[in-house]
């Protein structure tokens, strides 16, 4: 019983200290990550699936998205505000309406948008809150 206790107590001090010496900035981009994944099940997911591949011919993909990572400035607006008209993703058009979220904070926008471009093959790093704040302020 204590040569259990004894190695259950070694283990934790090494996981213990292997987070101690975690970088900041992976502690932070996991930690985006997360509350992200959280967010985007609660906000997202209904329209653009657990897979991030959307709905067919009315929900655009997330998941290895062209539009996603050629309009990078725009996604803070449009997870706030909505989206609606026109867009061509990976090669497909779709015309539908994407509804805006207002009561969402800056940095939950900033944790979905981690999460999306960083989920299903897409590979992007954290997105800042000082990014968000800024392309909020160029909202159309």
């Amino acid at each position: 019983m204590k040569k259990k206790i004894t190695v259950l107590v070694l283990l934790g001090a090494i996981v213990g200290g292997l987070i101690a010496c975690s970088n900041p900035k992976e502690i932070k981009e996991k930690q985006y990550y997360a509350e992200g994944m959280y967010l985007y099940q609660k906000y997202c997911q209904n329209c653009h699936m657990e897979n991030g591949k959307g709905l067919g011919e009315l929900i655009p993909p997330l998941a290895q998205s062209d539009y996603l990572f050629n309009n990078m400035s725009d996604l803070a607006c449009m997870i706030k505000n909505g989206k609606q008209g026109k867009m061509i993703v990976n090669g497909k058009s779709y015309d539908g309406i994407m509804p805006g979220y207002n009561n969402l904070s800056s940095i939950e926008i900033a944790e979905i948008i981690t999460y999306v471009t960083n989920s299903w093959g897409n590979k992007s790093s954290t997105y800042s809150i000082k990014q968000v704040e800024e392309d909020l302020k160029k909202c159309k």
